[in-house]
Formats: C-alpha cells, sequence, structure tokens
C-alpha cells in the first residue's frame, strides 16, 4: 500500500508523517520525510504500507507526477487556519492528480486538515461542497501533529480507502449503489439461495454469515437485521426470509454508515477483484498438469454438487430444465456458456429439453475436452464456496496413464473416448445421434447449424456406469491431427449400401491404426438398406479377419423406436478388454453376406468351429472334474 502525501508548502504534512512514526511531535522538521514503510502487523488491515512524501523545494514536477501515478492513495493536506490552503487542494491538487491518472481507475484522495489545534471551529463546512463535487475523495480527516489528534485514524483511512474504496459500490450523487455492485450482490444472493425460492432463509443466511465472516449470526441478530429491512423496504423480508431487495438494502446501509468493508468482505469472498469483476485466480485456480495418455474427470463430490445445482432449477420436477429453468441457472454467468449444439451433443426429453442425465454429460465432456473452461463454469456457481473447498480444482481428478491402465487390465477411469471415422455421407452423425437415443426421422428434424461432432451419455459395463464420448472426425484423410487419432477406441463407419464406402476405413486404419494397439471396430451402417458388394480387394468380413479385428457390426438408426444401444456397450468394453468382444461375438449374429450363406466354405468354417468349441469344452469338463 503506497500512501503519498500531496501538499501545500506550510500546512504541517511532514510534521503529521513524523508525528505517527516518534508518537510525539517534533521540533525539528526537515523539507521532507524519507520513504517510511510501517509493517503488516502493526497495521489495522494487516497491510504493510510504504509513505512517501514531497517536497516542492526539493522536488521537480516530473518527480511528483510519478509519484502520483505510483500511489494507492493520495493524502492532500491543507491547513485548517489557511483558506488559500484549501482553495489550493481544488484549484491546483486535485486537477493535477486527475491530469496523471487513469479516469476509469482515478486513485482514492484523502483530505488531511492538518493544525486543528490552532482554531476552535471545523472546516468542514468548507470541504462538504468538494467532496461532493469530486467522487475520487473518499473522506475527510481533522488533525493535529501537535497534539497528535487523529494522526493514527489518518492513517486507518488511508488504508481502508484502498482496500475498501467507495467507488465502485456506490454513487454518493444519486445515493445509490452502482449497477456493477448490483450485479454482483445479485449473483452472491442467487448462489447463496440454496433452494432457488427467491428467499434467504435462516439457515442459508447463517450458511453466508459462516462463509463471509467465520461465525454465525446469532437468533436474536438475525432477527434483528430483518427487523431493520422490514422497517425500510417493503417487501424486504418474506416469508421470514430476506428477499434479494432485502439484501441489497442491507449493503447500501452498510455502505451508508461507512462500513464499506463488510461489502467489500463478503465480494471478495465471492471472488470479486477492485473493479467488481470475477478475479483470474478465482475462475481459474491453478493451471493442472495433464501429462499425455491421462485425462480430466469430475470427481464424486462434483457430481453430488452438480446434482444439487439441476435439483435447484429443475422447479417442475420433471428431471429435465426447460429453457426458462436453464436460462435461471446460468443467470449467474456473464453469457450463456451452451449453445443450441448441446441439445444435439447429450440426451434430451422429447420436448427436447435437457434431461438429468444429459446435464451431468455434458459437464463431464467440458471435463474431458477443456477442464479450465470447466474450472471456469464452477467458479460462477460458487462450487468452492457452496462445497466449502479451498478452490474448484478440488473438483477434478486426473487419471493415470491408459497404458498402466491396459497392463492392469483395470481402471479408474469413467469417461473413455471413441473417434468416429468414415467418408463423407457413411452414417457417422447418425451413428452418434442414435446413441442418445434418436431415429433416423428425429435426427431429420435437427438443423444441420445446431449439429455437434460430439455425443456423450453412458454404458454399463461389467454393471458399472462408464461415460462413452463420441467424437465425428471431419472425413479428410490427409489432415488427421493428433487429436484426431488420440483415443481410447476407434469407430469406422462404412455405408453398407454404398459400394466405395469401406475403402475410407481401410485406408485410415492402415494409415494410423494398424500397428497401434488401440482397439478398433467396424461399422456397416445403413444395414436396413439394400447390401452392396464394397469394391476393395477384401471384404470387410475378410479385411476384419485379416486384421484381428472383431467383425463387421450391422447398425441402422432407421427404426421405429429408439434404435438399440448395445453396440456403444461393446464398444466400451473393448478398451477395458480388448479380447472381450471375441467372446461377446460368439453369441451375436455376425455381419454375414448372402454369399456367404450359400458358400460351401462358410459352412465348412462354422462346423470346424463348432468341432472346437466341442472339444474346448471336454478338455475344461476333464480339468474341472480332476480338480474335484
Amino acid at each position: 500500500l503506497l500512501v503519498f502525501f500531496s501538499p501545500t508548502a506550510k500546512v504541517g504534512k511532514t510534521s503529521l508523517i513524523m508525528s505517527l512514526v516518534s508518537e510525539e511531535f517534533p521540533q525539528v522538521v526537515p523539507y521532507r520525510a524519507e520513504e517510511i514503510t510501517i509493517p503488516a502487523d502493526v497495521t489495522p488491515e494487516r497491510v504493510p504500507t510504504h509513505i512517501v512524501d514531497y517536497s516542492e523545494a526539493e522536488q521537480t514536477d516530473e518527480q511528483l507526477s510519478s509519484e502520483i501515478s505510483k500511489a494507492n492513495v493520495i493524502c492532500i493536506v491543507y491547513a485548517v487556519n489557511n483558506k488559500k490552503s484549501i482553495e489550493k487542494v481544488t484549484s491546483h491538487w486535485i486537477p493535477l492528480i486527475n491530469d496523471n491518472t487513469d479516469k476509469d481507475s482515478r486513485v482514492p484522495v484523502i483530505l488531511v486538515g492538518n493544525k486543528s489545534d490552532l482554531v476552535e471551529h471545523s472546516s468542514m463546512e468548507t470541504i462538504l461542497p468538494v467532496m461532493n463535487q469530486y467522487t475520487e475523495i473518499e473522506t475527510c480527516v481533522e488533525c493535529s501533529a501537535k497534539n497528535l489528534k487523529n494522526i493514527s485514524e489518518l492513517f486507518y483511512y488511508a488504508q481502508k480507502a484502498v482496500l475498501h474504496p467507495t467507488g465502485p459500490l456506490y454513487c454518493p450523487e444519486e445515493k445509490q449503489m452502482k449497477l456493477a455492485c448490483i450485479k454482483a450482490l445479485t449473483r452472491i444472493f442467487k448462489v447463496s439461495d440454496l433452494d432457488n425460492d427467491g428467499i434467504l432463509n435462516d439457515n442459508e443466511l447463517n450458511f453466508f454469515q459462516r462463509t463471509c465472516f467465520n461465525a454465525p449470526l446469532a437468533s436474536q441478530a438475525l432477527e434483528d437485521v430483518k427487523n431493520v429491512v422490514r422497517k425500510n423496504v417493503i417487501d424486504g423480508v418474506c416469508d421470514n426470509g430476506l428477499t434479494l431487495k432485502g439484501f441489497l438494502f442491507l449493503h447500501i446501509l452498510f455502505i451508508q454508515r461507512g462500513r464499506h468493508e463488510t461489502t467489500w468482505t463478503v465480494l471478495r469472498r465471492f471472488g470479486y477483484d477492485d473493479d467488481l469483476e470475477l478475479h483470474q485466480d478465482y475462475l481459474f485456480p491453478l493451471t493442472l498438469k495433464v501429462p499425455p495418455d491421462c485425462t480430466t474427470e469430475l470427481n464424486h463430490n462434483a457430481y453430488l454438487f452438480l446434482q444439487s445445482v439441476f435439483d435447484k432449477h429443475d422447479k417442475d420436477r420433471d428431471c429435465a430444465l426447460s429453457p426458462e429453468e436453464l436460462k435461471d441457472l446460468f443467470d449467474v454467468f456473464p453469457y450463456m456458456p451452451w449453445g443450441p449444439d448441446v441439445n444435439n451433443t447429450v440426451c434430451t426429453n422429447d420436448q427436447d429439453w435437457i434431461t438429468y442425465q444429459g446435464f451431468l454429460s455434458q459437464w463431464t465432456l467440458t471435463t474431458y475436452l477443456d477442464v479450465q473452461r470447466c474450472l471456469e463454469y464452477l467458479g460462477y456457481l460458487g462450487y468452492s464456496i457452496i462445497s466449502e473447498q479451498e478452490s474448484q480444482a478440488a473438483a477434478i481428478t486426473v487419471t493415470r496413464d491408459k497404458k498402466i491402465d491396459l497392463q492392469k487390465k483395470q481402471t479408474q477411469r469413467s469417461v473413455f473416448r471413441c473417434n468416429i471415422f468414415g467418408d463423407s455421407g457413411s452414417g457417422k452423425s447418425g451413428f452418434l445421434q442414435a446413441f442418445l437415443g434418436r431415429n433416423l426421422t428425429r435426427q431429420n428434424i435437427v438443423s444441420e447449424e445446431h449439429m455437434s461432432y460430439y455425443a456423450i451419455s453412458t454404458a454399463y459395463v461389467y454393471g458399472q456406469e462408464k461415460y462413452l464420448l463420441l467424437h465425428e472426425v471431419f472425413p479428410d484423410f490427409d489432415v488427421l491431427s493428433d487429436t484426431d487419432l488420440a483415443c481410447d477406441i476407434v469407430c469406422l463407419v462404412y455405408d453398407a449400401s454404398n459400394p466405395h464406402s469401406f475403402e475410407y476405413c481401410a485406408r485410415v486404419f492402415k494409415q494410423y491404426f494398424m500397428d497401434t494397439k488401440t482397439p478398433c471396430m467396424m461399422i456397416a451402417a445403413k444395414s436396413d438398406l439394400q447390401e452392396t458388394k464394397q469394391l476393395y480387394a477384401l471384404t470387410p468380413l475378410e479385411f476384419c479377419r485379416k486384421h484381428k479385428m472383431p467383425p463387421p457390426q450391422a447398425f441402422t438408426c432407421n427404426t421405429a423406436d429408439a434404435p438399440c444401444k448395445d453396440i456403444y456397450t461393446k464398444l466400451t468394453t473393448m478398451f477395458l478388454d480388448p479380447l472381450s468382444l471375441s467372446f461377446v461375438t460368439c453369441f451375436t449374429i455376425l455381419h454375414v453376406t448372402q454369399a456367404d450363406l450359400k458358400s460351401s466354405t462358410f459352412w465348412l468354417r462354422v462346423s470346424v468351429g463348432a468341432t472346437v468349441f466341442a472339444v474346448l469344452g471336454f478338455a475344461m469338463y476333464r480339468v474341472l472334474l480332476k480338480q474335484r
């Protein structure tokens, strides 16, 4: 904290500084006091304070301008027994200060009337019009360096002017709170209104009090506060709780009574800086280091918080958020974070409203793709305050390396990414939308500009709920990025009715995935249409056998009801155990062409396979019998 004294000569400003330090009036006073630093532990606000003096006799105008520009607060000293020094406050010092400071962030000014021991009257009648004219003037203090009157108070007000300024909060001319302050306090009220009924009940007020001031309000003190509001504001108290109107009134009252620190304590606890913007350190508490092959997920406590946020705004209890409910939820944000594409990324109900599952899925997606954005969003919702955590970073888990999971054949991860490759028109978008339970008829009514390249929902694997994130990769074979290739599972989609569609999938696999350990699955989309022979050297089934992939899986979204989701469970299972699909397919109908059915070699393979399984079964029976 830098306090700069800008005086007229012979008004006693150096004596003030020396009296503060020595606690006695100096008999010999130099032109200018040396710069003094007061340690934090001896100041009321626990902030180190640097006091800088200025002398016209020893310093230049350039030095004066430099000191003004560096100051956090400026004390203009005048002598209460000298009218010319009072006039110089407005004719010289304030214009000079304004010329050397930014118009949008004025430095607070304290007017200091020294030598009050020499007069019996006060200068306040002369000074009050000046204070009303210049909003950067925080307060005026009359003091005496000789008898040490109000010396400590002077420096307390100087600190307070910097740490708890009036300017951003209140307009003295209009006697009203400024819009930025109203906006910030309104967000704080809504975050604190845990049941979203528009009223802070006693439990919510006590939680708010503990959060901001580390102590609850006694029952009588709580009633006294509400009674003050009742007497002054219509509708300030409703159902024995504090309304937004009453909440704002209390803070106006604090400010008007000079208790700015109360309002500033609340604002800063909820993340606001001196300009009433949410501080970057609050929104982005730290940069999470995410090593390669690791991902970011929400932990259990974060999901509990988001569940409470959803329940808080789902007023009609239909397990979905209407556009009005969603708008109300995001009212604590400075902008609307979700666009119309979100409705095509997660599950919605028949009215296209985001469901409870869809809500959690979108947060899961944001955490996985852009964890910093997730931290920002949680900050707007007040996660660290409501959950009583140091910051919203406590909501994030960084998973261990994927290679370790594969080695151990177990994982704590709950989100798996599957990248979808396929030529234009192969059915990739339909495959994504079918995961959200939408058949072709429902997909056709979606505006193309609102389509999403992502889809995320849940799938059950081994009795556990996991999130499967599908990402449609743009079909440009030559410009696939590292992001396009970084995934847990690869899904290669071709149009079974288009003879040229499979070739793209084969090329992508051979170019990018053949020599990797990433599990891959081939999807024969549009299986409701007439299947056509693919113009490629190998049939899709032969290609899969050659490269030890599961056989192509027939898929269509042209169904009367919601498409079958079994295929998505298989995809999720592939990451956990790439071999598991080979056992699953023993009990599923393989993707077989009419030509295969008529081929004698096909039936020979079937009979050989049956024989092998019979032999293996008999061998296992003998082993078990021997153990018994």
